[in-house]
């Protein structure tokens, strides 16, 4: 990173100093305004610091989570999905209708639920990766399609009356932690190691960071978004299996606006838009810290419309902080 502010900046300038202490407060940024958050709703309300409400936060942060960590394949390759919403709505209709007690095993709806998701994704990657059509475009338009098809399995209804087992799913706890914490802390590492520890890891962030230099060192732009696609959603239907085992109905209305959660919450957490430069834990800590003032704001009873007002300065910061980081791309 430094030898991209030298090609810019002289060493003993003002702006390069500046630029670099704005990148060492980014790289701490978040973590410090994770705990500044945290100690001042604990100060304001006694209900924030407790195991309980804690025990809340992170249980409602997970579908957003994991819906996050998706959306973070994606843009660290250069792409985005503004359909993975419209997925959670269409897998949960799809695993409710084979969750009703007494017809198929638990494991059944939760298969086809999960495949339905990562064909979903699967298309998306093939027709990004065989057409000229920006992502942004073509995810756009299969997120109408989603929320049109889960419309059309339900007719419209919610899917109801499934099974204990399923509802278990999303619902339940092991010993006193709920299986969405459990689940969560399981995909976290998954994640993680996909990203960090393997081949398909360095390729994201090669084709993020330039597709002409990935190119030439022999990298397999297509397969490697189809894969990247397909991952994104397979974690959306998984979020969708998990929602609707929560809410024990599946939704043709669920995950309106998720897409925009979970993008805010990789973004807030450190990955780039324009690809390349990205984390897992920058994620979920992004996602925490979307759910700590949601929660915080709750319980000081501010209105849902100040939240969205607050949410949108931190997403505006967050890419402010990012295109400063980024001096050299466009």
């Amino acid at each position: 990173m430094e030898n991209n502010l030298n090609s810019y900046f002289d060493k003993d300038s003002g702006s390069y100093k500046l630029l670099v202490r704005l990148q060492e407060v980014r790289k701490y940024g978040l973590l410090i305004a994770f705990v500044v958050v945290c100690l001042a709703l604990s100060l304001t309300t006694p209900r924030f610091l407790t195991i309980q409400n804690l025990m809340i936060i992170v249980t409602q942060v997970s579908i957003n989570a994991l819906l996050a960590f998706g959306v973070t394949f994606v843009i660290i390759t250069g792409g985005i999905d503004l359909s993975i919403g419209s997925m959670v709505a269409v897998t949960g209709v799809v695993a409710a209708t084979f969750a009703h007690p007494d017809e198929y095993p638990v494991v059944v709806p939760v298969v086809v639920g999960l495949l339905a998701g990562l064909l979903f994704g699967a298309f998306n990657g093939f027709v990004v990766t065989r057409s000229k059509v920006p992502p942004f475009i073509v995810t756009l338009g299969t997120m109408t399609i989603g929320r049109g098809l889960a419309l059309i399995l339900s007719k419209g209804r919610p899917v109801s009356n499934l099974s204990d087992a399923f509802n278990f799913i999303g619902g339940g706890k092991i010993m006193g932690v709920p299986t969405l914490i459990i689940i969560l802390v399981l995909a976290f590492i998954g994640c993680t190691v996909v990203l960090r520890k393997t081949v398909l890891g360095r390729y994201m962030y090669a084709v993020g960071g330039n597709e002409q230099a990935a190119r030439a060192s022999g990298i397999e732009l297509s397969t490697v978004k189809m894969i990247v696609y397909t991952l994104c959603g397979g974690l959306a239907a998984l979020a969708g299996i998990l929602l609707t085992s929560r809410i024990t109905t599946g939704q043709p209305n669920a995950g309106a606006g998720f897409e925009l959660d979970a993008i805010a919450a990789a973004i807030i957490g450190g990955t780039s838009t324009s690809g390349g430069t990205g984390t897992m834990t920058g994620t979920l800590l992004g996602a925490l810290l979307i759910g700590v003032i949601s929660n915080g704001l709750d319980l000081l009873n501010v209105t849902s419309y100040y939240q969205q007002v607050v949410m949108g300065i931190i997403i505006i910061g967050a890419v402010v902080l990012d295109s400063v980081n980024q001096p050299n791309r466009s």
